[in-house]
């Protein structure tokens, strides 16, 4: 039977060497399989695995057919960000706490993922955010963001003020601890501790969630995923936006950060069965069916 996929690209948690003998067991089963296997090079000389290709994953992100990504679900997050504008699909191999999005039990890996690499899975299409910081006009920065972009109050913990717009209509001015914008896959993470509904991950929706509001009426709100959401930086002593809690840039009054949906979406691959709501029912310890 053909190959499905020819070339995988293994990556490992960044600054983790717990993940060595996994790695080097998986890499040695993808091997026997008949794919050729590439590590990416922290992923490489972190583990010691130096027999094997190694190259940095920028460099081999247009060259190959999947990611099986190693890690937790901050892991999911980076890599998937680094590999979006070139469409490699992507399977996580959990060996995080919560794992969302890296689903596949590092116990059972090797028959799931002999499963899965004969085509028995299934894809779903994530949205990527786009997000843009600028002061006076100019691009500060720019990034994309996988759960979502936070404006936020900074080390001297006091309330920001800030203006929302979405497709260049106002929509209100609060004051907050801050606001989180996420995607349906980061409804999970900071939005849902912000009081943020859960949103189907295929869903083609952003969710606003204010983080602890001034005004007790203000609540989230869900909105098409076309729009544009802009939030303008009104009175802080204090202010950053954080992009996946990964990155972060300081903010002064009058900057504007823009979040958009990204061009390309995120192709997560799931086992063949895969139940979302199972998921949420084990990760959030909902009660099991009476």
């Amino acid at each position: 039977m053909e190959q499905i996929f020819k070339k995988i690209a293994l990556v490992g948690k960044h600054n983790s060497t717990d993940i060595n003998g996994n790695m080097l067991r998986l890499a040695e089963f993808l091997r026997r399989r008949d794919h050729e296997v590439v590590l990416s090079t922290h992923g490489g000389e972190l583990c010691h695995l130096t027999d094997w290709p190694c190259a940095p994953l920028k460099d081999i992100a247009g060259q190959v057919d999947l990611a099986i990504v190693m890690g937790g679900d901050g892991t999911m997050l980076n890599i998937a960000r680094a590999l979006v504008d070139h469409r490699v699909p992507m399977i996580g191999v959990n060996q995080g706490r919560l794992g969302f999005l890296a689903d596949v039990s590092v116990d059972t890996m090797f028959c799931t993922l002999e499963e899965m690499l004969a085509g028995d899975h299934v894809a779903e299409e994530r949205i990527m955010l786009t997000c843009a910081l600028e002061r006076d006009g100019d691009l500060l920065f720019h990034t994309y963001a996988f759960n979502d972009a936070v404006v936020s109050k900074s080390t001297l913990g006091r309330l920001i003020e800030f203006e929302v717009y979405i497709d260049n209509k106002f929509v209100y001015s609060q004051r907050a601890d801050g606001l989180v914008v996420a995607s349906p896959t980061g409804s999970t993470a900071y939005a849902l501790s912000a009081g943020g509904p859960i949103l189907h991950p295929t869903l083609e929706a952003f969710v606003l969630a204010p983080i602890c509001p001034h005004t007790l009426s203000a609540r989230p709100i869900a909105i098409n995923s076309r729009s544009e959401v802009e939030v303008n930086l009104i009175h802080a002593d204090d202010a950053r936006v954080h992009f996946d809690g990964q990155t972060h840039r300081d903010m002064k009054v009058g900057d504007r950060v823009i979040i958009q949906r990204a061009r390309n979406t995120v192709r997560l691959l799931q086992p063949s069965g895969h139940n979302y709501y199972d998921t949420l029912r084990q990760k959030l310890h909902w009660g099991e069916k009476l």
